[in-house]
């Protein structure tokens, strides 16, 4: 079963090089955090600022080559998580068909950021998640992409 999550948090750590996002159930409690790489952390906090680079980055270009070639981005899911490493797939519709692409989850997040769809998470990759975080802090992130 698919969950629709959406973007609560970002926390960009100058000296790190590793950044957080929290994704967050609609309708619902459950936390969803996950380890992003620098440039993906600035990708989503740049959209979320509404500042527009001066010239595409990855996730921009990704986006006009999807609609250069008569797709659209639908939604995003985060479908898997294996030895500790998460997995997920854009799907991209183009005329009559729905395509799923692989695709780490920090750039989904952040390409799904930028084009503005939904973001769904497995349960039984929330519900693993969620085993191995202690109640008293939920923003313990061990998870990477």
């Amino acid at each position: 079963m698919l969950v629709q999550m959406e973007l609560s948090r970002i926390l960009i750590r100058e000296i790190a090089d590793a950044q957080f996002i929290e994704l967050t159930e609609l309708g619902g409690e459950r936390t969803f955090p996950i380890v992003v790489g620098k440039p993906e952390a600035y990708a989503i906090d740049r959209r979320l600022r509404g500042i527009e680079p001066e010239r595409p980055q990855t996730h921009e270009l990704l986006a006009s080559v999807i609609k250069d070639l008569g797709g659209t981005l639908v939604k995003i899911h985060i479908d898997d998580l294996a030895n500790g490493t998460f997995f997920a797939k854009l799907f991209v519709q183009q005329g009559d068909s729905e395509r799923a692409i692989d695709s780490r989850p920090s750039d989904a997040i952040a390409l799904g950021v930028a084009m503005q769809v939904p973001i769904f998470v497995e349960e039984h990759v929330l519900e693993e998640v969620s085993k191995d975080r202690p109640d008293e802090e939920p923003m313990e992130f061990g998870w990477e992409d």
